[in-house]
């Protein structure tokens, strides 16, 4: 991803925020097939973090995948950037986006790694719901270990980009920014409320 410097996410702790935030990830195989799943972003085990994850076994994308090197993509917030909101003139459209891309080898789980990653997952989107024996019985969570894949990409590089006008002028990153806010559209709303959340991109 081509990331100019003044537009990197620089440091590990911001892109574990980012990803825990926007984790629905994009596993992609170097065949090209690309598989969208809910993500964690586990930093516990090596510096540069874990991907941890899992799809069905009916999906093919993981067969003879581990050891081999995949790549994961996480979308932010984003949203077209009229040249009318610019003080500054002449200007052009253009689209403002949050993204972070993951690159690192892919393995295997076994069943009880396959179990904790689920169980990661429910924990951080309703918690509440794991000790339900009516909801999740035993039984049921044991048939469905057989449906899934676990799998945990160890990642060697990442490229974290945040492209919100931190490069315009102060008084044009404010008319982006209030026409942002203002706008119909939730993914708008959403990339203001990310631009003023960091520090960048708002004029301020």
């Amino acid at each position: 991803m081509y990331t100019p410097k003044n537009m990197e996410i620089p440091d590990i702790h911001s892109i574990s925020a980012f990803i825990s935030e926007f984790g629905f990830g994009t596993l992609i195989t170097q065949d090209l097939e690309a598989t969208r799943l809910p993500l964690i972003f586990d930093t516990s085990e090596n510096e540069s973090g874990c991907i941890i994850g899992h799809m069905a076994r009916a999906n093919p994308q993981w067969k003879d995948l581990s050891g081999k090197k995949v790549s994961v993509l996480f979308n932010g917030p984003h949203s077209y950037i009229s040249p009318t909101w610019y003080s500054s003139k002449p200007a052009v459209p253009t689209w403002n986006y949050a993204s972070v891309h993951c690159f690192g080898i892919f393995h295997e789980l076994d069943a009880t790694e396959t179990l904790r990653a689920i169980n990661s997952l429910v924990h951080k989107y309703e918690p509440e719901i794991l000790d339900s024996s009516e909801l999740m019985p035993q039984e049921y969570i044991q048939r469905l270990l057989k449906a899934v894949v676990g799998f945990k990409v160890v990642v060697t590089e990442i490229h974290g980009k945040e492209k919100l006008g931190q490069h315009k002028k102060s008084e044009d990153q404010v008319g982006v920014y209030k026409a942002l806010l203002g706008s119909q559209n939730n993914d708008s709303v959403q990339l203001a409320n990310y631009m003023k959340q960091r520090g960048v991109g708002h004029g301020s």
